[in-house]
C-alpha cells in the first residue's frame, strides 16, 4: 500500500470511516477542528496534523467529510487549506454532500494546480459508516476512480462511478429525494395504523413482505414505532441536502414538488428545535399536524373546536 492517505473531518460519519481505512492497513494522517475528535484515530495509529494543508503534505489521496458547501470550500481552498499543501498528482476525494455546481468549480481550481478531484458522497448513515457498508456514488475521471477504488472498498459495498465531476453530488441529491419521500410515506402509514387502532408493528411486518418493503420501512418504521429518534442521520443535515436539491431545481428550471414538500417537513422539524434528531422524526411533524401527540407514540384525538 504505497499510497499515503489523509482524512479531514472526523464527525459522526468521518470518524468511523477513517477508522475503517486504518483497519484496512492504510497509512493515515488526520485533521479535525476539535483536537479531541482526533484522539480515537491517534490511539488507533493515525498521525495527527495541525491544518488541512498539513494533512495534504502527508497524503497522496486525501478524503474530506465535512458538513456543508462552505465548509468544503474553506477546507480545500481557504487559508491553510488543502490546495496550499497538496503536491501535483495528488487526489482529493470529497465525501461530503454539497452543491454539484460548487463541486465542479473546486475541481477546476484543483485541476489547474495539477490535482485531481472525485466527489463521492455516501448513503447509509452512521451504521453504514461503522460497518463499512456505505453506498458510495462517485463523480470524476474514470482513471482517478480506479486509483481510489481500493480505498473505497474499505468504506462501502455499493461503489458506483456515476459520471464526470459533480455527478456523484447529483446522484446524492436524487438519493435524498427518494429517502425523504419514503420517510414521509412510512410516517403517514404508521400514523394511519395508529389512528385506526391497528398495531403499527404488525402493519410494518406485513408491509415488509410485500412490494412496499424498503430499508426505510425496516429501519425508520421501527424508529417511529419505538419513538426512538437518536440520530443516524441528523434532520438538520437532511434539511441542508434538500436545500441543495432546491437550488439545483432552480438552476435547471425543474418542478420537483415532492422535494419541496420534504424540505418543508424538515424545515418544520428543525424549527421545532429537533434538528439534532434523526430525520425519521418527520413523524412528529405529521403527528402535530394531525392535532395530537402522545407520550407513548400513539395518537390522542384532537379536541373539537366546538
Amino acid at each position: 500500500m504505497a499510497e499515503r492517505v489523509g482524512f479531514i473531518g472526523l464527525g459522526i460519519m468521518g470518524r468511523p470511516m477513517a477508522l475503517n481505512l486504518l483497519r484496512a492497513g492504510w497509512n493515515l494522517a488526520v485533521y479535525a477542528r476539535r483536537p479531541e475528535s482526533m484522539e480515537p484515530l491517534a490511539a488507533a495509529g493515525a498521525a495527527t496534523c495541525d491544518s488541512p494543508a498539513d494533512v495534504a503534505r502527508h497524503a497522496d489521496i486525501l478524503f474530506t467529510m465535512v458538513a456543508d458547501t462552505a465548509d468544503v470550500e474553506q477546507v480545500i481552498l481557504g487559508p491553510g487549506g488543502v490546495i496550499e499543501g497538496a503536491s501535483p498528482g495528488a487526489v482529493l476525494v470529497d465525501m461530503s454532500t454539497i452543491s454539484p455546481a460548487v463541486t465542479r468549480t473546486i475541481a477546476a481550481r484543483l485541476r489547474a494546480r495539477g490535482l485531481a478531484m472525485l466527489d463521492a458522497p455516501v448513503s447509509g448513515g452512521e451504521a453504514g459508516a461503522i460497518a463499512g457498508t456505505l453506498s458510495i456514488m462517485v463523480g470524476g475521471e474514470a482513471a482517478v476512480f480506479e486509483r481510489v477504488r481500493p480505498l473505497f472498498a474499505a468504506l462501502g459495498r455499493n461503489i458506483v462511478h456515476v459520471g464526470g465531476s459533480g455527478a456523484g453530488q447529483v446522484c446524492k441529491s436524487c438519493n435524498q429525494i427518494v429517502v425523504g419521500a419514503t420517510i414521509v410515506g412510512v410516517a403517514e402509514a404508521i400514523l394511519l395504523a395508529r389512528a385506526s387502532g391497528v398495531d403499527p408493528a404488525r402493519v410494518r411486518e406485513a408491509l415488509l413482505g410485500g412490494f412496499a418493503a424498503s430499508r426505510i420501512l425496516e429501519v425508520h418504521g421501527q424508529r417511529m414505532i419505538d419513538s426512538d429518534f437518536a440520530p443516524g442521520f441528523k434532520a438538520r443535515l437532511h434539511q441542508k441536502d434538500m436545500r441543495i436539491v432546491g437550488e439545483s431545481a432552480l438552476e435547471l428550471g425543474l418542478a420537483l414538488p415532492s422535494a419541496a414538500t420534504i424540505a418543508q417537513y424538515l424545515n418544520a422539524l428543525v424549527g421545532q428545535g429537533l434538528g439534532e434528531e434523526d430525520s425519521a422524526a418527520i413523524y412528529k411533524v405529521l403527528e402535530a399536524m394531525s392535532g395530537s401527540r402522545s407520550a407513548h407514540g400513539g395518537l390522542v384525538p384532537a379536541e373539537s373546536p366546538c
